[in-house]
């Protein structure tokens, strides 16, 4: 513990009792404290803006440390550090006189250094006999000491505002890039509802973001976002349950109808509401079976323009597929995840149906990973596409199970 070293300033220099207050706690020190000295100016660094100091006078805290001989500050290693300003200003990247005296009068002032003046306001040490340092003056690093966790503590805190942060601006993105591809495939999918007034609702809301935006702004705009995100979720709810009725009751219907092999399902393109709710009929060994290949080339006749030698089976169909995927930008994942959800008949159908409709989708695979989801929330069903393409085409199609 200090004591009998002056610690009001030399010469103009005021005094204050906030600084009174720091040099009384700086004498509160608890025996055998230490902490290491780079650890602690990290911390300082990470919660500069809570402690309430600049770059600046950082750059110069790092040359007094530079001074300080101990890896780990501590009262028996010393508290004071004593170089002159030339000294200073050579380990502070060759800082000018009165810039580096403006830093540490802030330092002293945030209470991170103690300034202990001589009679004529030199720093230097005075020694025994036996080499030690008996008194000296100069700069005391004994509130690092005393405040360490309070200066862990602040680093805390602005590591976890930066973690929140980073979890807004994922929700935003993770927002931005659902509405957009929603709202994208409702109007691509021809969903009821007042598509152009929401998409100006999110363009405004995205526009409204700014580039540095604190937390306080971006939970309203994470609100905003979550709002207009569950009006879109309802609306393509509303109308996936219009298009396609409760799974309990077509999966009943379906059990109950697939025991007559000689049931006939007949698809006319004006019975469009009565197509969702058909899917094709499940094999013996309970895997689905698809369409009959010959629907399929009717409703998406384009797909057989890249196949090498035409297409006569599913396996011909799947191969075709596969390499039509790289043509419409389908990344190999994307199409992987399909194939792994929907099955691989049907994701070579969803390709065959976005490649008849290529010249209005502008993201294919976009659009193939909204349907992927839809499909692992059990809400996309790949006949209304196929018999839209096939209404598209002016077909009429009678197909007996």
């Amino acid at each position: 513990m200090e004591t009998g070293i002056a610690t009001t300033p030399f010469g103009r220099r005021p005094m204050s009792l906030a600084l009174v207050q720091v040099n009384t706690a700086s004498r509160e020190i608890p025996e055998g404290a230490l902490v290491e000295k780079w650890q602690v100016y990290r911390w300082l660094c990470e919660g500069k803006t809570i402690v309430g100091v600049g770059d600046r006078a950082l750059a110069v805290l790092s040359g007094l440390l530079s001074f300080y001989p101990d890896d780990q500050i501590s009262e028996e290693n010393g508290l004071m550090v004593f170089p002159s300003n030339a000294q200073l200003s050579l380990r502070a990247h060759g800082m000018a006189d009165s810039t580096l005296r403006r830093n540490l009068a802030e330092l002293v002032s945030c209470g991170l250094i103690i300034r202990r003046d001589s009679p004529n306001g030199k720093r230097f040490a005075r020694k025994g006999k036996g080499g030690a340092v008996e008194e000296a003056f100069g700069f005391s690093l004994a509130p690092l000491l005393t405040r360490a966790a309070e200066f862990q503590h602040a680093a805390e805190q602005v590591r976890a505002d930066i973690r929140v942060l980073k979890l807004m601006r994922e929700r935003i993105t993770l927002h931005r890039r659902d509405i957009h591809k929603l709202v994208e495939a409702a109007i691509e999918e021809g969903a009821p509802g007042d598509w152009g007034a929401i998409w100006l609702r999110f363009r405004a809301i995205v526009d409204a973001i700014p580039r540095r935006a604190g937390l306080p702004e971006l939970e309203w705009i994470v609100a905003d976002m979550t709002a207009l995100h569950d009006e879109v979720d309802m609306l393509l709810e509303s109308f996936m349950k219009s298009t396609n009725p409760s799974a309990n009751e077509s999966q009943n219907e379906r059990q109950q109808s697939d025991s007559n092999t000689d049931s006939t399902f007949v698809f006319e393109p004006a019975l469009e509401k009565s197509c969702a709710a058909v899917e094709p009929r499940p094999a013996p060994d309970g895997k689905p079976k698809s369409y009959p290949i010959g629907l399929v080339l009717k409703a998406c006749p384009e797909i057989a323009d890249y196949a090498v030698d035409g297409i006569r089976n599913w396996r011909d169909l799947m191969i075709t597929a596969a390499q039509v995927r790289g043509y419409l930008g389908v990344s190999p994942s994307a199409y992987e995840e399909a194939c792994h959800t929907m099955g691989q008949e049907v994701a070579a159908i969803v390709i065959a149906c976005i490649l008849q409709r290529a010249q209005h989708i502008n993201s294919a695979g976009g659009y193939l990973r909204v349907l992927t989801e839809k499909a692992r929330a059990g809400e996309f069903s790949v006949g209304p596409m196929l018999m839209a393409a096939l209404k598209a085409n002016g077909s009429t199609v009678r197909m007996t199970g």
